[in-house]
């Protein structure tokens, strides 16, 4: 195997599931992400179970799940001897008889996924002679890994400072040029490392009314304060953009459902003491989706809370 292909945790990804199906065979070689309760296909070379990239399955029923807890032992050459194996959920809906697992971890070394492998019939017990190659390959991808979430950690830094000149004069957020640009480029990570984000679109409710009342100093006035709220209560890696008259974004990443509906609970009840009334909407990307779907859907939910609360 040429290793200058773990220059790229992708290319890496492909190369070693590829190598290791030619070597010991086995119907599907997965590469994973662990995600709250979700397991996240982000790489696959299937040869007959029909798995592809983007799809889902619940963490808990995997073999995986007992693998890196130490329950189970990461090779399995006939997985029915193994009674949490043979009782998994996900061993009674796919036809599982041998197994291979190794924990991949992230730049914090905390668990990312894993390299994993199934197939239908049993394997040959002379496989264990091979669990030196696995902890070498897989130990290869988690570095290969943990160096490029680091630098993706950089590309987000410098994206940032590229992108200061799309920056809304008043509120001092990116403005929409800034936050079309930022999320083209957080699209592409999303897609390889598996991340959930979530977008939220919030909408500031009576700002025309406001400005007719009070005078735009006023409206100006809200805005800002609204925009203050908002980088107060989010974090070095989240984007914050002004992108319309009274319209913001949010992009946070890495977080599963319920936190994302903690932190929008959390920006309503920060934006009420500052007194800033908004409807909001908040949409998750899951694996398959765009990051352009997502904002499309927190506008569309932010739209009917919005009309919701003005017929009541």
């Amino acid at each position: 195997m040429d290793l200058r292909v773990f220059d790229n945790f992708e290319n890496a990804g492909q190369a070693v599931l590829g190598f290791l199906h030619e070597r010991l065979g086995f119907n599907l070689w997965m590469i994973t992400r662990t995600e709250g309760e979700d397991w996240i296909v982000l790489q696959a070379e299937d040869h007959g179970y029909g798995i592809k990239p983007g799809q889902v399955f619940r963490w808990a029923d995997s073999f995986c799940c007992h693998m890196v807890q130490g329950l189970t032992p990461r090779m399995a050459p006939c997985s029915d001897q193994v009674s949490l194996y043979a009782s998994a959920p996900i061993a009674q809906q796919v036809n599982i008889k041998a197994y291979i697992g190794y924990p991949l971890l992230n730049e914090h070394g905390e668990l990312f996924g894993t390299l994993c492998a199934i197939d239908p019939q049993p394997m040959p017990e002379s496989l264990l002679q091979e669990e030196h190659l696995i902890e070498l390959l897989g130990g290869l991808l988690s570095l290969t890994l943990q160096k490029e979430l680091k630098l993706a950690e950089h590309s987000r830094y410098l994206e940032r400072l590229q992108a200061e000149s799309c920056t809304d004069e008043l509120t001092q957020v990116y403005n929409e040029r800034g936050w079309e640009k930022l999320l083209q480029a957080e699209e592409e990570r999303s897609r390889r490392y598996g991340h959930y984000c979530a977008i939220y679109i919030l909408d500031l409710n009576g700002f025309k009314e406001i400005n007719t009342i009070y005078g735009r100093a006023t409206g100006d006035a809200m805005l800002q304060r609204t925009a203050q709220t908002l980088r107060n209560n989010t974090g070095k890696n989240d984007i914050i953009a002004r992108i319309g008259a009274d319209e913001f974004a949010i992009l946070k990443i890495n977080l599963d459902k319920k936190q994302a509906d903690l932190f929008g609970q959390h920006l309503l009840e920060v934006l009420q003491r500052v007194n800033v009334d908004v409807a909001m909407g908040c949409a998750l990307r899951h694996p398959g989706t765009t990051l352009k779907l997502v904002q499309a859907q927190a506008a569309t939910l932010m739209q009917f809370n919005q009309q919701t609360k003005t017929q009541h």
